[in-house]
């Protein structure tokens, strides 16, 4: 016996330590039973939702171009394939790390209302509660301005070479993807007689079918103008005269000075810590604040040892999804106009207290300090989100969009784009935060997302209106709770509550009944959508590591791919 005992225990002790060995190998390493592996490359890597972007930013990362390049020239080609999505007409953000330095640089290139849109002005024409979708919810468009200011600071190649796939695309034709070509189906029925829209859209009287060739020449000749000229090529010359006259024409007030003046803004990206990890959000106007306020709150509890997905972990996750969201809607708008109490709003201490305030066993239906008069789209997720990562390991987080599927649906003639309705998002109630003004920025959908932790590094983002920051929380826990690679941590089964009042929540079938049923127990309201639904958002994702290897992922829930950069073969 006294042989025996001592050898057991130290059988039974190496085993402990092969077993945790074994675990944080498989936190390094680990591939769930979801659909698909990660891309995984010594070079370049780009991930979008539709392959053939992918496929453009790979090509350009080939021909000598770093991961900005790539990412505007993947981000051109989207707005051709998927239009409902995102466009030149539309808004884009984006964070970008830049190895040499280390560091992280944050853009807002999200346009302003025209000087001339008032709420008096809106009053005089019988517009109190909201905007309509309509030419009065037309912003300036920012994507453009955007593509310059990161092309000007940190491109390679020539701006007429990164946007060459994309003008090519929009010239000869491109194959309609599968999901898009359902959602082009929807889209355009809805939109078919708003001027311009059929003209563009519906060239054959339908919408394009799988596999069908599109083609944009308008959009072609508008690409070629910014390919010469950049920023100037869209906010003046011709093109600013089109999109002004028919703005006119429609009713609205905007002038060819609220285009000309428009410019982006360089900002400083904000964080907050989650277990070993930082992750990195751009600061208001956008919903990026309410990712980190939710992440500090689910800090506050131990889900990795409820489980990925069980009911305590979700029940967490949704309660602090209400929590952040409120504040979010009290507190955010254009910095520019009023103050944000950014740290206030990322302090420990007040997740704590937030915390604090979740009930284990029911769930909140009405969550203060939200303003619940205030009436928001929030189900408008036409999005596209993309990410690039080159050999040097630059990384670009970039997302781009119309907010509405085509957003307004209004076309200017001889242009090949829809105009975005992203004014749709401000509030007409005086006094507030994020109250209709002047060259005011409305509240932001739309946001990038970066993480890191010692020597890894991750671009991220998931798409969908004000699903996005909940997705992101989601996908942050799974890698940092749970383990996962970024692929699996993006194909995993999410939930989405869509409203900022209620208790109804939308969550994929591939959560466990019983899970589920537990939730419902607590009063939650489920209800029930397909295992990847793209109601709770598409991702993309890439990784680089200590070893100088690059990760890509990309989202089931879209047409896309993570397309690896081939080398050059010829060179030696």
């Amino acid at each position: 016996m006294s042989f025996t005992r001592p050898l057991l225990i130290l059988l039974m002790i190496n085993v402990i330590s092969v077993a945790q060995s074994q675990n944080r190998a498989e936190a390094l390493n680990t591939r769930g039973n979801y659909d698909r592996s990660m891309t995984v490359n010594r070079f370049g890597i780009v991930a979008t939702s539709q392959t053939l972007a992918s496929a453009a930013g790979a090509e350009i990362l080939r021909q000598g171009g770093n991961a900005i390049d790539a990412a505007i020239a993947a981000n051109a080609v989207l707005g051709v394939a998927e239009p409902m999505m995102n466009g030149i007409g539309g808004d884009l953000f984006a964070i970008v790390y830049l190895a040499k330095d280390n560091k992280l640089y944050g853009l807002n290139s999200s346009g302003w209302a025209p000087q001339g849109l008032t709420l008096e002005f809106l009053k005089s024409k019988g517009i109190t509660e909201h905007i309509p979708r309509d030419i009065q919810a037309v912003t300036v468009p920012g994507a453009v301005a955007g593509w310059d200011a990161l092309h000007q600071r940190f491109g390679k190649l020539p701006l007429d070479r990164v946007l060459q796939p994309a003008t090519y695309d929009a010239r000869n034709g491109i194959p309609i993807a599968e999901l898009v070509a359902e959602i082009w189906q929807t889209e355009g029925e809805s939109l078919a007689k708003k001027p311009g829209f059929s003209e563009t859209f519906l060239k054959s009287g339908h919408a394009p079918q799988t596999g069908e060739i599109f083609r944009n020449p308008d959009l072609a000749n508008s690409l070629e103008l910014i390919a010469r000229h950049g920023r100037d090529g869209f906010y003046r010359g011709p093109l600013a005269d089109k999109l002004v006259q028919f703005s006119h024409e429609q009713g609205s007030v905007i002038a060819n000075s609220d285009l000309a003046d428009f410019q982006p803004e360089w900002v400083e990206p904000i964080s907050t810590t989650y277990r070993a990890w930082t992750v990195s959000e751009l600061p208001p106007n956008g919903q990026g604040i309410a990712a980190l306020s939710m992440l500090n709150i689910m800090e506050q509890f131990p889900l990795e040892s409820y489980g990925h997905n069980s009911t305590k972990a979700l029940h967490v996750m949704i309660e602090a999804k209400k929590l952040a969201y409120a504040d979010l809607i009290r507190y955010v708008g254009d910095p520019r106009f009023s103050d944000i109490p950014v740290q206030k709003l990322l302090s420990k201490d007040l997740a704590r207290r937030r915390a604090d305030s979740i009930d284990p066993n029911h769930a909140h239906c009405d969550v203060l300090p939200s303003d619940l008069t205030q009436r928001l789209n929030a189900m408008a997720a036409e999005t596209t989100y993309l990410t690039a990562i080159d050999s040097d390991g630059n990384i670009v987080s970039l997302i781009q969009s119309n907010y509405s599927g085509f957003g307004t649906g209004l076309v200017a003639p001889g242009t090949g784009f829809a105009l975005q309705n992203r004014g749709q998002l401000f509030s007409l109630k005086p006094g507030q935060p994020n109250t209709l003004a002047p060259h005011k920025r409305p509240l932001h959908t739309i946001i990038p997302g970066f993480m890191h932790k010692g020597d890894e590094r991750i671009g991220f983002g998931i798409m969908g209106g004000f699903n996005q920051a909940q997705a992101h929380a989601q996908f942050v826990s799974n890698i940092a709770d749970f383990g996962m690679n970024i692929q699996d941590a993006l194909s995993a089964a999410r939930f989405t509550k869509p409203t900022f009042a209620g208790c109804d929540l939308l969550i994929e079938s591939r959560v466990p009944e019983f899970v589920r049923n537990e939730l419902a127990v607590k009063g939650h309201q489920l209800k029930l959508v397909s295992p990847y639904s793209d109601e709770t958002g598409r991702g993309n994702a890439v990784m680089r590591i200590g070893s100088g290897v690059n990760f890509g992922a990309s989202d089931p829930r879209a047409d896309g791919e993570a397309i690896p950069q081939v080398p050059d073969f010829n060179r030696r």
